[in-house]
């Protein structure tokens, strides 16, 4: 086969995760294109949950739509996932439970003492390392090519414990051989071509990106989806020179970074839904005061603590509106684990070029979902700093007399200075201020201060604001969406062209200032538009017709129960819809 899925499913904190990384990663190594996708309970233990994995020998960036192998540690986990199966699906189950499956001749059960084998080896720990095993001999994979991640994995527990998982592996391959009459059957896999490449979530690709774009200091509260960018940095950033701070909460947070950027240091934070809501004012502040600032939203299901596990892209008109007042603000939206890398490094040149807040827009999907990733050009990293003065430049100023922070120019950008360098005392306050930055509630100085800042979006650049597919002079439909949905809309797109319909695909990069101008041409030529996203009211579609119009062709193509778009809802629904 040229691709597969496999899920492994029990209850929350027996293991499944380490499971489907231990899996996953090896045939990573092994060259294959790899996109995992977790379905966790907001707790710590119990409740169901699984890893689904897609194996392919081509690049793949959404869940797949059916199921080929199931593991199963509980019967909850076949009762939840057994429509998934695809004809001639496998389930292997732990023989502990007593499996049972419904009348099926398309579905084959293996019953496997998975609990009893690995507590015979040491430990029913390694029941997972088992079911891994087992699955190897399906897909036609030599259990020796685990012993690398395994040895990556447990190695600090002791050269023991490498041998017992690895024992557990064979054990379970030779179990599904010999003990249960296995025959090969079509599930095995194509070889794949044996490049190494890298193996990670998008928050891992946010957080390096934070670390290569020149970020030195984090402030940031814990919450999910967005945890795994701090606890990433915690490790790695003092390395370089730079620290993590858990804040008591996110305006902390953000106040923090705002302080820390001011000073000169590359900052930021990165939180979901609920935390950008405490933001908000703080946020505001960065907007007057003209001080960079990044912040990561990485989308959750809402409202209030609503799925904060799951998959949701309703953060979208908040991170664009939801301050008090108005101010110059830059909102990013990458679609693959490699644009959250570039992007990130982008949004902080942005933020000091620009001298405003900047949002990188995740959702679940995209900062949890882990894909295979070819290896980052680290030679494309370029670091800008805007008008930031030096002590050079403004050396032999008058020390006595105010520095014009916030002069009025042509583009609405000033020159910005650090504190504490000789000729550059000036006054910083949430205030609306003249151009020294002494407050003043004058008529006239409010006009020409806020008419600067809001002028610096009309010069914003940033490379491909759109990313587009199109093939053709005149399309039956034009596909739009932003952040993970990417991956669905492309291959639902190609099952339609296979269908004989003209199709074009649009993803927003840049979501404000908003990008019409690259959008019109699309816009124009398509007869239908569906615009894609994870929410209840559109909110992208609302956006793309106040923006650009053409409301009488836009129909929105919605789901917002908390699980991502598959290929083949995305397929189908368009279909009615056209």
């Amino acid at each position: 086969m040229k691709q597969l899925s496999w899920k492994v499913g029990g209850q929350q904190g027996e293991g499944i995760e380490s499971t489907g990384e231990v899996f996953a990663a090896a045939l990573n190594r092994l060259g294959y294109f790899l996109y995992g996708y977790r379905h966790f309970s907001s707790r710590i233990k119990g409740g169901h949950t699984n890893n689904k994995i897609r194996v392919s020998t081509h690049e793949v960036r959404s869940v797949s739509d059916d199921l080929n192998i199931l593991v199963a540690f509980d019967q909850e986990t076949i009762d939840v996932n057994f429509d998934e199966l695809q004809r001639g699906g496998i389930i292997l189950a732990d023989a502990k439970f007593n499996p049972a499956i419904p009348n099926d001749e398309h579905v084959t059960l293996y019953s496997i003492p998975f609990t009893e084998m690995a507590a015979e080896i040491g430990t029913s720990l390694m029941k997972n390392m088992v079911a891994i095993g087992a699955s190897s001999t399906i897909l036609d994979i030599d259990p020796e090519a685990f012993h690398e991640v395994v040895m990556e994995t447990y190695g600090r527990k002791g050269q023991k414990v490498v041998e017992n998982n690895m024992e557990a592996i064979r054990k379970g391959a030779d179990y599904l051989k010999n003990e249960c009459g296995y025959e090969r059957t079509d599930l095995y896999l194509d070889k794949a071509d044996g490049k190494r490449r890298m193996f990670m979530i998008g928050n891992d690709a946010i957080a390096l990106g934070a670390l290569a774009g020149g970020a030195r200091f984090m402030a940031a509260y814990p919450i999910t989806p967005a945890s795994e960018i701090m606890e990433y940095l915690i490790k790695k950033l003092p390395g370089f020179g730079g620290t993590v701070v858990q804040t008591e909460d996110e305006i902390a947070a953000c106040t923090m970074a705002i302080g820390a950027n001011y000073a000169g240091t590359r900052s930021f934070t990165a939180s979901a839904g609920p935390g950008l809501s405490l933001m908000m004012e703080a946020i505001g502040l960065s907007g007057i005061t003209e001080t960079p600032l990044v912040i990561v939203d990485t989308q959750r299901g809402g409202p209030s603590t609503g799925l904060p596990t799951k998959q949701e892209q309703s953060d979208l008109m908040a991170m664009i509106y939801g301050t008090h007042g108005e101010i110059p603000k830059i909102v990013i939206a990458p679609s693959t684990v490699q644009e959250a890398f570039y992007d990130t490094i982008e949004a902080f040149n942005l933020a000091e070029e620009y001298q405003c807040p900047v949002i990188l827009l995740s959702d679940l999907q995209l900062s949890l979902g882990k894909q295979s990733v070819e290896p980052l050009e680290y030679n494309k990293i370029e670091i800008r700093r805007g008008s930031l003065i030096s002590e050079a430049e403004i050396a032999g100023r008058d020390e006595k007399s105010q520095f014009r922070r916030y002069e009025d120019t042509v583009d609405g950008i000033s020159t910005r200075v650090l504190p504490g360098m000789k000729g550059g005392l000036h006054h910083v306050t949430g205030v609306e201020h003249d151009e020294t930055g002494k407050p003043s509630e004058g008529a006239g100085n409010r006009i020409v201060q806020m008419n600067k800042r809001l002028r610096k979006l009309k010069s914003i650049q940033f490379k491909q604001p759109v990313y587009v597919q199109d093939n053709h002079k005149k399309t039956d439909v034009l596909f739009v969406g932003f952040n993970s949905t990417r991956g669905a809309i492309e291959e639902a797109i190609a099952r339609l062209e296979s269908d004989g319909l003209k199709t074009s695909h649009a993803h927003i990069r840049l979501l404000h200032p908003f990008p019409a101008d690259e959008l019109l041409p699309l816009l124009t030529k398509a007869k239908k538009v569906i615009v894609v996203e994870n929410n209840a009211t559109g909110q992208l579609a609302n956006l793309i017709k106040m923006n650009a119009g053409f409301a009488e062709k836009i129909h929105s193509l919605l789901k917002y129960e908390g699980n991502p778009f598959l290929p083949g809802e995305v397929y189908a629904k368009s279909k009615e819809l056209l």
